[in-house]
């Protein structure tokens, strides 16, 4: 079994103690690849760290986190494109909008949100979005932007199926992770009226761990309960569900 994990937190400290660890764990469990979103500017090294140990599993991306938008956005920004002017990554991101603990910078947000979105043009890059109360203010811009050289992945998607379906419209995939196998997730209701060509499978190490671990910190190797309750949900194989959301995700990362 060949499995992805598109959006993974590796090189964050809670994984300081015992990084090794967790990645053989997930490489044991199937996980051959793993791509990394950025947050900001202070963990470049470490994402550079991470690639260098496992270079043939490790993809980064480059981006300005939505809630690390501050008053001195601009600035960051600046590093994001000096990142993607010297270096090779796989995807802008992860990027976007969130309104869940504060709408201070709200036009900040758009502003560095549009922004990436234009330099993941100019690259030819994929990218992600992390949308967190601010769908409607996410599709208002890609509304302006949308268009057949723009593609990429709406992570952790725990909205309707109304939101699903017009992500899928902008040619974009959702992005599963735990909230799946969470009693009031959600999403675990309509999923199956979804395409299974229009998912792709994820964590967010460290965060949203799936059952049984909720609660707990989440790990790469933790993909496969999510793996197991698309099954449930789909009535498909394991292994169907690894290769067609394998196959998603390396034609959104172009791997």
């Amino acid at each position: 079994m060949n499995l992805i994990d598109t959006h993974t937190h590796l090189y964050v400290e809670q994984f300081d103690l015992d990084r090794k660890e967790v990645v053989e764990r997930a490489l044991n469990q199937g996980v051959s690849q793993f791509f990394i979103p950025a947050i900001d500017s202070t963990y470049y090294q470490r994402m550079f760290e991470l690639r260098d140990s496992y270079p043939e599993a490790i993809q980064l991306m480059a981006g300005l986190h939505p809630t690390h938008v501050k008053e001195d956005y601009e600035k960051e920004l600046q590093v994001v494109s000096k990142m993607l002017d010297t270096e090779d990554f796989a995807a802008v991101g992860e990027i976007g909008i969130d309104l869940y603990w504060d709408r201070t910078f709200l036009a900040e947000q758009r502003k560095a949100f549009k922004t990436q979105i234009g330099w993941a043009r100019e690259k030819s890059l994929p990218i992600v979005i992390h949308a967190r109360d601010s769908f409607d203010e996410i599709f208002e811009i890609m509304d302006e932007e949308q268009g057949d050289d723009l593609k990429g992945i709406f992570h952790c998607f725990t909205g309707d199926i109304e939101q699903a379906e017009r992500i899928i419209d902008y040619g974009f995939k959702l992005g599963i992770g735990g909230v799946v196998t969470f009693k009031n997730g959600g999403i675990d209701k309509f999923l199956s009226k979804i395409d299974l060509g229009h998912l792709v499978l994820e964590t967010d190490s460290p965060y949203l761990a799936p059952k049984p671990f909720r609660g707990k910190r989440n790990e790469s190797a933790y993909l496969i309960y999510i793996l197991e309750r698309l099954s449930e949900i789909y009535g498909y194989s394991k292994d169907e569900i690894a290769r067609v959301t394998t196959e998603n995700a390396r034609q959104v990362f172009n791997v």
